[in-house]
């Protein structure tokens, strides 16, 4: 066990350049957590305790090693930048989420070296195991007695010096902070009434003023002022994400406020080493935490999850409050929805003639994609503007809605609540598309009849109504492209949560009601109209914007790298199947080519909802924290009611 170790102990050399000392450090931190051959461990006990007792043991016993051990870390001590391991480790040095992603980013595929006087770049590499925050914390008051001799060379308020200037600059940075016009506008005016970060500074020097050696006053009144104000300054920057629910989520100002409020317990954590009398296990806890911040700081996963819960929860919000008009409950509802989406199938199938038109011009792939996109959107646009629907729109904006409702199943009576709202979801969207296809296969075969009557031709011919039957055919990669489109159903509802909540932080519709130029131009009533107008619609026209140029150039674009991936909507993919009955006449339909497509529709209109309303259904889980326990319950609830009345999913109660 010990040789190695006396290899470690005789390679100490004070004298050496920084960097071999740091190495040392590092090695000698690499030999606490590794075993060694036929090295036995006590049950109960983590291996780094039980090798730093071994080494205090044989530095006790050689004093020469001892003396060269301590006189190491005393020359790397004062040698190195000690105020950044407290006041920069954890922290962004800038304010903003993308600039911390490519610094962690940079971390984790560049190598660190030991060549650097800055102590929070050697301390992430003395502790690069998560395990190292563990046998910190597990070290009794008996081993950290004997740590002092580890540090003997060093002197005995050298930490106490770095920790008062680290406190002063994590006091400059939360005074900043919380002074910046983006945060102090977004913060609740009566905690800052008190101007609690105007006085944080002065405060700091006055127990900085006590803490100095020989001062004449103790520093209990104006600590206990000072970690007040700390309080305070907390609990109005933790206001931010309440008013950025209400107005709109911005992750840099989220991130911000979290490097606001990790500063201020930071600030917290060197007090109580500062004012401790005995501050070696304030000390002990807070290297600890320095080692558990290292690690989270390393991870992209946990800073994205953070920051942009609050984003996805927003979205989120706003998609179940658009979720909740496409949920039907009674009769009078449904009806309303059938008499919509009918509407919805009628542009539709207008939109399908003219697919086929840009088709017939023989544009390149991407000026046809983009085309077909325009004209895909523009058939939403109208649908929306009209008040109608599309079936397959529903699924992304209602699952929000249906996760919100899992909030509250604890009870069997709110457990049968969320039951009936998956009753009236299933019949909410079986209406939908019923109405769809309901009109768009009529109105595209009469139109296709008329032609062939009034013209001799119909609008689409027999060479692409055959494509119709060769692309909708079950043997082919339809359905994989049916789920392929369900993803772009799905993020259509993304991007229009995103950009609502972007108008909202950007207060565009208080812009248009009262900026002077506008009301200058229209008027004050009109401006008000055009301000109300655009903040009920801006959520339903960046939807179906992006999904009709989405479904038109997604296609386009991953065709430029080799991948062959194409969009099948059930409301389209039925129109298109209608113009090649018109095409190729009725008996057309006696054929398997024709019952294949059809099977295959059937397909397409079950993975574009179902794999819209999942992914959508996940996100909104995730964003409010949500997991089902109780899975089984819900599931057997369900199976239940299908059981006693199937009728509830397909028709309304009376």
């Amino acid at each position: 066990m010990s040789w190695d170790l006396t290899a470690l102990l005789n390679a100490a050399d004070p004298q050496a350049a920084l960097a071999e000392r740091n190495l040392w450090l590092v090695r000698l931190l690499e030999w606490l957590r590794h075993a060694a051959p036929r090295e036995q461990i006590p049950s109960g006990t983590l291996r780094p305790v039980v090798r730093l007792k071994h080494l205090l043991n044989v530095l006790e016993r050689h004093p020469d090693h001892a003396r060269r051990f301590s006189a190491v870390i005393a020359g790397v001590w004062n040698d190195v930048d000690a105020v950044s391991l407290f006041a920069e480790v954890g922290f962004a040095p800038r304010m903003a989420l993308w600039h911390e992603f490519l610094g962690r980013l940079r971390r984790r595929l560049l190598p660190a070296t030991t060549d650097t006087r800055d102590l929070a770049a050697l301390f992430e590499l003395l502790f690069g195991d998560r395990a190292d925050e563990d046998w910190i914390a597990a070290i009794d008051d008996e081993l950290l007695g004997r740590l002092s001799l580890l540090f003997a060379a060093t002197p005995d308020d050298g930490w106490r010096v770095e920790a008062r200037a680290a406190v002063t600059v994590l006091v400059s940075s939360v005074h900043a902070a919380g002074l910046s016009g983006m945060l102090r506008v977004r913060m609740d005016e009566p905690l800052l009434q008190d101007r609690p970060f105007h006085q944080l500074p002065a405060a700091w020097e006055a127990v900085e003023r006590a803490l100095q050696p020989g001062a004449a006053d103790a520093p209990g009144p104006p600590l206990q002022y000072l970690r007040a104000l700390l309080d305070r300054c907390r609990a109005a920057a933790l206001t931010v994400p309440e008013h950025l629910e209400t107005h709109g989520v911005s992750v840099d100002l989220m991130f911000t406020v979290e490097q606001l409020t990790a500063r201020l317990d930071r600030i917290e954590a060197l007090l109580a080493c500062l004012v401790s009398r005995e501050p070696q296990r304030e000390l002990l806890r807070l290297v600890a935490g320095l080692v558990r911040v290292v690690h989270e700081r390393r991870s992209l996963r946990t800073l994205f999850a953070s920051h942009y819960s609050l984003l996805a929860r927003k979205l989120a919000e706003r998609s179940a409050e658009t979720g909740e008009h496409y949920i039907t409950r009674n009769r009078d509802e449904y009806r309303d929805m059938l008499g919509r989406a009918a509407g919805g199938g009628a542009v539709i199938a207008g939109t399908t003639f003219v697919k086929f038109f840009i088709a017939l011009l023989g544009f390149t792939a991407f000026w046809g994609g983009f085309w077909a996109g325009v004209n895909y959107a523009l058939s939403f646009v109208l649908i929306h503007l009209l008040h109608w629907t599309v079936a397959t729109k529903q699924p992304a904006m209602t699952a929000p809605a249906m996760a919100h409702k899992l909030l509250h199943i604890e009870r069997d009576d709110n457990l049968q609540g969320f039951v009936d709202e998956v009753a009236h979801l299933v019949r909410s969207q079986v209406a939908g598309i019923v109405g769809n296809l309901a009109l768009a296969a009529p109105v595209v075969l009469a139109v296709q009849l008329i032609c062939r009557a009034a013209f001799g031709a119909p609008p689409v011919g027999e060479r692409e109504a055959h494509y119709v039957l060769q692309s909708l055919s079950l043997a082919g990669p339809s359905l994989l492209f049916a789920a392929f489109t369900g993803v772009l159903l799905f993020a259509s509802s993304l991007i229009a949560g995103w950009v609502e909540n972007w108008f909202v932080f950007h207060r565009l519709d208080s812009a248009i009601a009262w900026n002077p130029r506008i009301v200058a131009t229209l008027g004050r009533a009109r401006a008000q109209r055009w301000s109300r107008w655009w903040r009920a619609n801006i959520s339903g026209l960046a939807a179906n914007t992006s999904l009709g140029l989405m479904l038109g150039l997604v296609p386009a674009l991953t065709g430029f790298f080799g991948l062959a991936l194409e969009v099948r909507h059930v409301t389209l993919g039925t129109g298109q199947l209608a113009a090649a009955v018109g095409a190729l006449g009725f008996g057309v339909m006696t054929t398997w080519a024709f019952w294949s497509c059809v099977i295959c529709i059937a397909g397409i209109g079950v993975l574009n909802v179902g794999v819209s309303f999942f992914c959508a259904f996940k996100v909104a889980l995730r964003s409010r924290g949500i997991r089902l326990a109780d899975r089984r319950r819900v599931n057997a609830a369900i199976r239940a009611r299908l059981w006693r009345e199937p009728l509830s999913f397909l028709i309304p109660p009376r």
